[in-house]
């Protein structure tokens, strides 16, 4: 008889485990849900949108991990947030505005866990305002141009961004295997 992983029996307990403060509990989440307070005087952007199944219906209980460059000499900053406590399934973050980091365009690295998945998947998010980089950065430039659009933020207002993760059928998010 073969054993669960971790990861296939994780499912169920994202809200109660990993993300607790965000869904009601009387839990300390590990992670803080966003990455900028508003009283923070640095350039900051917003982040929202929804996990999408292969039928293009929101995803109830998916969870995401951001993680965002801040600089050569500094840790990449981390936030966790589940989709479940919105009617649409919207997730929405706020964070300090990534920066160039070794050559790369600004970016925020993703790990996408829902029910269903038995692994992670692990994506970026570009900006699309930032063209001339996104232009030169290494990873985007290795993905096929016709699915390049599918690992870019749309500006819906200065500094708030809209980003759909598509987990497969059409328009499906462009993951990673690292």
């Amino acid at each position: 008889m073969s054993r669960q992983t971790p990861s296939q029996t994780v499912g169920p307990f994202f809200a109660y485990g990993l993300v607790p403060e965000q869904y009601g509990y009387d839990l300390k989440s590990a992670f803080p849900m966003q990455l900028i307070n508003s009283d923070d005087p640095a350039p900051r952007i917003n982040l929202s949108g929804q996990v999408l199944d292969g039928d293009g219906n929101p995803v109830q209980d998916a969870m995401l991990e951001f993680f965002v460059e801040q600089g050569e000499d500094a840790p990449p900053l981390m936030c966790r947030v589940g989709t479940g406590t919105n009617a649409q399934c919207r997730y929405s973050v706020d964070f300090p505005r990534p920066k160039i980091v070794a050559g790369e365009a600004p970016h925020i690295d993703v790990i996408v866990t829902a029910r269903g998945m038995l692994l992670h998947a692990i994506t970026r998010i570009y900006l699309d305002d930032e063209r001339q980089a996104n232009e030169s950065d290494p990873t985007l430039q290795r993905v096929p141009a016709e699915r390049r659009h599918t690992l870019v933020a749309r500006t819906h207002q200065e500094n708030f961004y809209h980003f759909d993760v598509r987990l497969q059928g059409n328009g499906e998010t462009v993951f990673f295997e690292l």
